[in-house]
Parts: structure tokens; C-alpha cells; sequence
């Protein structure tokens, strides 16, 4: 059994991650990957030349991979604890799904479009946490075709998020409910940060974590950003700072989804 470790510059999210666990998947003598998107790096215990390997991970144009080295490893080294990842993972997606239907009735009801906006933001989370598990385990046409059927619904919603977006802008509308706004958007943040210390947490027995943390962290800034809206709302009686900052975070979310359309190719 060896130990590689690779450098990929382009590493920076959970897509990214997404990507080479797909590209990987049915490569055979590969026992087990490890993710540190912070650090940019993978560590691959396999039986294979890593040469097969860097050139896999290559095509994939995430800017410029370079192996550092290649060990002799202990097997046991490479067993992955499947059970607590899955449940790690369960939990989270859990609570990002529970708050993308909180954050969408709300926002329709407060006639926010931040709120709106930021719930498929945590739509797109929970397609992240989702494609983990089927990482953890499952085949790779399986990971395909959610990735391809979650990323066209996401940029569906994020589309029809945009246009309702220039229709209020070019209306006379109310302003949207601050009060709702803010206090949503402050239970959001705490459901985040709660991800975010889960994932905290499980960061140093496995590295690869990190990068859901990282797609964590910018979630709660993402609550942030409501509630200032909200907060702008407020001090102006606008209905433009919520405009604005949705549209913000609908572009964020078609990037995420296109992305994620990414995986399924």
C-alpha cells in the first residue's frame, strides 16, 4: 500500500472535492482518499502507479497538480470511519434542508427576496452534504445523475429568482418584512454555526471535512448579509437593500450550480 500526496491549486471547495471523487471513483486500487481544501492537497492510498492517478486528476483543469511525494503506508492507515462520516454528514444535511424550507416559506410570506435567495443557498448546501454521502459510498452513475438533476433544479430556481428580481425592481412594491427577515435569517446563522463547529470538530480525524467547513463558513456570512439587509430595510424604508443582496446570493447560487453540473460530466 502506497501513500501519495498531491498538490491541486484549484482545490477550493467541496465541488472541486466532488469532482475528483467522481473522476476516481472506479479506479481500481484505490482504498481511500483524504481532502485538506484548506491546504490544497489530497492524499490517495492506493496500490497503483500514481502516475495513472495524477493524470486523472489533471484532466480535470484545477489548475496546476503536482505530486509531492509517495510513501509506503499501513493499510490500516486508509480505513476511512464510513459510520461517523455518514452520520456527520446526516446531520448537516439535515439541518440545511430544514432551513431551505424555513428560509423559502418565510421569504414568500415576508416578500423577501434575500430570504428566498438565501434558502437555495442552503438548497445548494444540502445537494453538497447529499453527493458526500453517495461519496462515502455508491456507485458513480448514481452520483451523475443526482448531480445532474440537482444542479439544473438549482439554476432553475436561481433563474426564476433573478427574474423575479428585475420584476421588483421595476415595480412599486412594499418594502418586505424586516422583523421576519432578520429573526429568520439570525435562526439560519445559528443553524450554520452549528455546522460549522460540527465540522470543526471533526476536522482533525478527517482532513477532508475541511472543505464542508469552508463551504460552512461562507454560508454564515451569506446570514450575515440578510440580516444587514434587513437591517437596511429598516433604516430606509427601501426595499432595494433586499433586492440587492438577493441578487448577490442568486448569483453565488448559479455559480454553485454550475459547479455542480460539473460533477455530472
Amino acid at each position: 500500500m502506497q501513500k501519495t500526496t498531491f498538490k491541486i491549486s484549484k482545490m477550493d471547495c467541496p465541488s472541486e472535492e466532488q469532482m475528483i471523487r467522481l473522476k476516481l471513483n472506479n479506479f481500481s486500487g484505490i482504498q481511500s482518499l483524504h481532502f485538506d481544501t484548506a491546504n490544497r492537497l489530497l492524499v490517495v492510498f492506493h496500490e497503483n502507479n500514481p502516475t495513472i492517478i495524477y493524470h486523472a486528476i489533471d484532466d480535470l483543469k484545477l489548475g496546476i497538480t503536482t505530486i509531492i511525494d509517495t510513501v509506503e503506508a499501513n493499510e490500516n492507515n486508509s480505513i476511512n470511519n464510513n459510520q461517523n462520516e455518514r452520520q456527520l454528514l446526516l446531520y448537516v444535511l439535515a439541518i440545511n434542508f430544514i432551513f431551505f424550507i424555513l428560509e423559502l416559506l418565510t421569504g414568500f410570506l415576508s416578500k423577501s427576496m434575500g430570504l428566498i435567495a438565501d434558502s437555495l443557498d442552503m438548497l445548494a448546501d444540502s445537494i453538497v452534504y447529499g453527493l458526500a454521502l453517495f461519496a462515502v459510498g455508491g456507485t458513480a452513475n448514481k452520483k451523475k445523475s443526482i448531480a445532474m438533476i440537482s444542479g439544473y433544479f438549482q439554476l432553475t430556481l436561481a433563474v426564476l429568482g433573478f427574474l423575479e428580481i428585475v420584476r421588483s425592481f421595476l415595480s412599486i412594491n412594499n418594502p418586505p418584512n424586516f422583523q421576519i427577515m432578520i429573526g429568520i435569517s439570525i435562526l439560519a446563522l445559528l443553524g450554520n454555526t452549528i455546522c460549522f463547529f460540527l465540522l470543526q470538530k471533526n476536522k482533525s480525524k478527517e482532513a477532508h471535512m475541511k472543505a464542508s467547513m469552508i463551504f460552512t463558513s461562507n454560508d454564515i456570512i451569506v446570514n450575515l448579509g440578510v440580516i444587514f439587509a434587513g437591517l437596511m430595510v429598516y433604516a430606509t424604508s427601501s426595499k432595494y437593500p433586499d433586492l440587492i443582496v438577493g441578487g448577490i446570493v442568486f448569483a453565488l447560487v448559479s455559480k454553485g450550480a454550475f459547479r455542480i453540473l460539473q460533477l455530472s460530466k
